[in-house]
């Protein structure tokens, strides 16, 4: 195989990343004949080159100088990964090599990885390698005479139809360089072929069943309570909210806007281009929320695109057309670091920086990019001789300056809004929350923000940090527009009062407790409009700023969604209350009980652990101790503590002691809806994990007519263990237990799967699709 057994002589030895056995950077590398002598797990790329309208894959003769399988068919291209480099670059930079096409990054898909473990040459030359499969996808082929071949590697090209590729594998024909069809390397022969051979009709029927899990739901507010003034500024904040989605749909993905307007372009052509682009919008990506992040779409459904001087010029040719690739599975680190860095060369490169550079790294407002993908120069060259791989090849871009043609636009719409709005608060939010678009520092718009006491309520900027499931480090920009419920807020300073007192009665060791817990503001609004990071299942809440500094200081502030919440009510928690809680206890579910824990739930996330002291006595903070397990435990947190809190606040005569059933019969009904969303959404997953830590303690009972109901002698005390056991994690940021407590309780459980397939049976909808009849209005006439 091309990659494997090249052992081609070089004038200076190519050094290797040297792998663990599982395939992570170790952080240091060896000349290749050292790898090869020694079994090192290495990486390699293997790059195939695909024509749609044919379906057949391009092959190049290996040269008959090479050392093993001279003269034999392979792989359209192929290649190691030379020390310091990434897998990306060596896949561009390898078909650029040896056939002389120069793509962009976009036109690469990882479909699989490949190990490959062998031994030749009467044990001397030992393969553990790692291959990185990737293929690029072109509408027609490529004609021969376009390709620009590597003398000293590949002596000729052709295309072969995947189907007889196939079976000139299977049968081990000695023309051709062997692979096992039948195993792992099958994957390249059925993804390719799934994805152009599946009916219409039924892929049409898939996607309205997915649709039909979402219902329309109407969200409107009054808006006489608005002056003049803030009437004119919400056409522009609506503008600018829009602008929160271009941004959020590159930080999805970097193909992700090529999507969204070729499926915005073509779906008046079919049905299922119809279905297609309707449950994007709804995702935003090609990955669907409620199915675990599971593609619906492939990158034969994306974008085509042109690249007139990819290859050299053939006359009556226009040149090198290709589909925008994504991947099947979805990045974990979305675009916010390079698709192919792994935690290790993160944290090898973070460890080399000076500590204010190491905080800037792990820092909400920038992302990671790659020297060599900057480099059209870098990106072809090979780096030889390196005893050590360098990480040096990351770098941070501010957002500020990743985004900064549409935050520009962004802050131009919020200053003219702020210049005609009649609220002092909100002017000043906007004015500083433009400067803070452009100067890559939130803290005063974000102070600004919690100090908003405007009838017109915004929050606009990058605040949530789920869509990075590598580390949680990075936030997307989101929007929520509304109008204050100002009857309903006044009730509501119960709760923001209340704060340092459930702090210091928490069920927590006192040695973690915080002394200095901040009152929580908290707005009710009525959404007029959201964009951004509201992809998927709607929040009902949002408990805000998530920057330690700030909650250190000042704590956060909360804004409910009273619309929103009332649409679920109504429309998704009575029907699962109908099928899913036993008789007797299906009355205790009602409106008040849902709302006031969600209110609970956002205060909660201000309570706690936030700003830590390791055991070693070194500072730190929750987020940055559990990392990627961060979202899914906080967000169990403030819910299971969110209960516990109902109940001491009710012990107190502070609530009706009325709520003291309806709030948990309502929470267990809650948990069936959340955990719809899918288990790797972190509101799914804590959900998860709090059902059936209560469900083991008996304080949940599943009844032999399949519904649940609770059992409210053990209900009080299971909240409060489960409610120790997270906040201890926490606030010792200890990692390891979080995973254990996830991995145990955080998962589908036979009674969990069982009432999901009741719901799903009687057709209850999952969530809410809003439509924003004011605010589409606006854009109508903007338009």
């Amino acid at each position: 195989m091309a990659a494997e057994f090249d052992q081609t002589t070089v004038k200076e030895e190519e050094y290797f990343d040297v792998l663990t056995k599982t395939g992570e950077k170790t952080g240091y590398s060896k000349p290749r004949g050292d790898v090869h002598r020694d079994g090192d797990y290495h990486r390699a790329v293997h790059v195939w080159i695909f024509a749609e309208s044919t379906q057949e894959l391009l092959l190049q003769r290996r040269a008959d100088c090479k050392d093993s399988w001279a003269g034999q068919w392979d792989i359209s291209s192929a290649g190691h990964i030379s020390a310091g480099d990434s897998s990306l670059i060596s896949a561009m930079r390898e078909l650029q090599e040896e056939l002389g096409v120069t793509l962009p990054k976009d036109a690469f898909e990882l479909i699989f990885v490949f190990l490959q473990e062998c031994t030749i040459n009467d044990g001397k030359f030992i393969n553990n390698e790692y291959n990185d499969v990737y293929l690029v996808t072109t509408i027609d082929p490529i004609p021969l005479e376009a390709f620009t071949l590597q003398e000293s590697e590949v002596s000729a090209v052709k295309y072969l139809s995947l189907e007889e590729y196939r079976r000139v594998l299977a049968q081990e024909h000695p023309e051709y360089v062997p692979y096992d069809v039948n195993g792992e390397y099958g994957q390249l022969f059925t993804i390719i072929e799934k994805r152009y051979k599946e009916n219409a009709e039924a892929r049409s029927l898939a996607l309205e069943k997915q649709l039909n899990r979402y219902a329309s739901s109407s969200l409107s507010a009054e808006l006489t309570g608005l002056t003049a003034a803030d009437k004119e500024a919400l056409k522009l904040l609506v503008k600018a909210a829009t602008i929160m989605d271009k941004i959020f749909y590159v930080q999805v993905w970097y193909s992700n806007p090529s999507l969204r307007d070729w499926l915005k372009e073509n779906a008046d052509k079919s049905q299922l281009d119809k279905l297609k682009w309707m449950y994007y919008v709804i995702n935003k990506s090609p990955w669907s929320c409620l199915d675990e992040n599971e593609a619906f779409l492939t990158t034969a459904d994306s974008a085509i695109k042109l690249l007139p001087k990819a290859t050299k010029p053939v006359p009556g040719w226009k040149g090198f057309e290709y589909r925008a690739a994504f991947p099947a599975v979805k990045p974990p680190g979305a675009n916010f670091y390079p698709p192919d860095m792994d935690k290790m060369e993160f944290n090898l490169w973070k460890d080399s920086l000076q500590q204010d550079k190491q905080e800037e790294a792990m820092g909400f407002f920038n992302v990671i990019r790659r020297h060599s993908e900057s480099s059209s120069e870098d990106s072809i060259s090979h780096k030889m001789g390196n005893v050590t791989s360098s990480p040096q090849d990351l770098y941070v871009v501010p957002y500020s300056q990743e985004y900064n043609s549409l935050l520009a636009e962004a802050a131009t719409l919020l200053r003219k809004a702020g210049d005609m709005t009649s609220s002092s608060s909100l002017k000043r939010l906007l004015y500083s929350k433009a400067d803070a678009f452009l100067s890559n520092d939130y803290y005063d718009s974000d102070i600004a923000w919690m100090e908003l006491d405007s009838k017109l309520d915004v929050t606009i900027g990058p605040y949530e940090t789920y869509e990075d499931a590598l580390f949680g480090y990075k936030a997307t920009f989101e929007a929520f527009i509304g109008v204050r419920d100002d009857e309903a807020t006044a009730q509501l300073t119960l709760f923001g009062d209340q704060l340092q007192v459930l702090e210091k009665n928490l069920p927590l060791d006192e040695i973690y407790k915080s002394e200095n817990v901040t009152a929580a503001p908290i707005r009710v609004i009525q959404l007029l409009y959201n964009a951004g990071d509201v992809k998927g299942p709607q929040t009902v809440a949002f408990n805000l700023p998530n920057d330690e500094r700030i909650v250190k200081d000042r704590g956060t502030s909360m804004v409910m969604l009273k619309n929103v919440s009332e649409a679920k009510f109504k429309l998704i928690l009575k029907p699962i209350a109908n099928v899913c809680i036993m008789e007797e206890q299906r009355e205790l579910v009602d409106f008040d009980s849902f709302f006031t824990h969600t209110i609970c739930h956002e205060c909660c996330h201000g309570i706690g652990p936030h700003t830590i002291t390791l055991p070693n006595g070194q500072k730190s903070t929750v987020r940055l101790e559990l990392q990627e397990l961060h979202s899914s435990l906080e967000e169990a947190k403030a819910d299971i503590v969110g209960l516990w809190a109902l109940r001491f606040l009710m012990d107190k005569d502070l609530l009706p002691k009325s709520l003291a059933k309806s709030m948990y019969v309502s929470f267990l009904a809650g948990c069936f809806r959340s955990v719809r969303f899918g288990l790797e959404e972190a509101h799914g997953k804590g959900q998860a994990l709090q059902f059936n830590y209560l469900f083991e303690k008996g304080a949940f009972i599943l009844h032999p007519d399949e519904t649940f109901g609770v059992d409210f002698e053990k209900v009080e005390d299971s909240v409060a263990s489960l409610s120790r056991e997270i906040l201890t994690i926490q606030a010792r940021g200890d990692k390891e237990a979080a995973k254990t407590l996830l991995q145990k309780y955080g998962v589908m459980t036979p009674p969990l799967k069982r009432a999901l397939e009741r719901l799903e049976t009687v057709q209850v909808p999952v969530d809410i699709v809003p439509d924003f009849s004011i605010a589409n209005q606006i854009l109508r006439d903007i338009n």
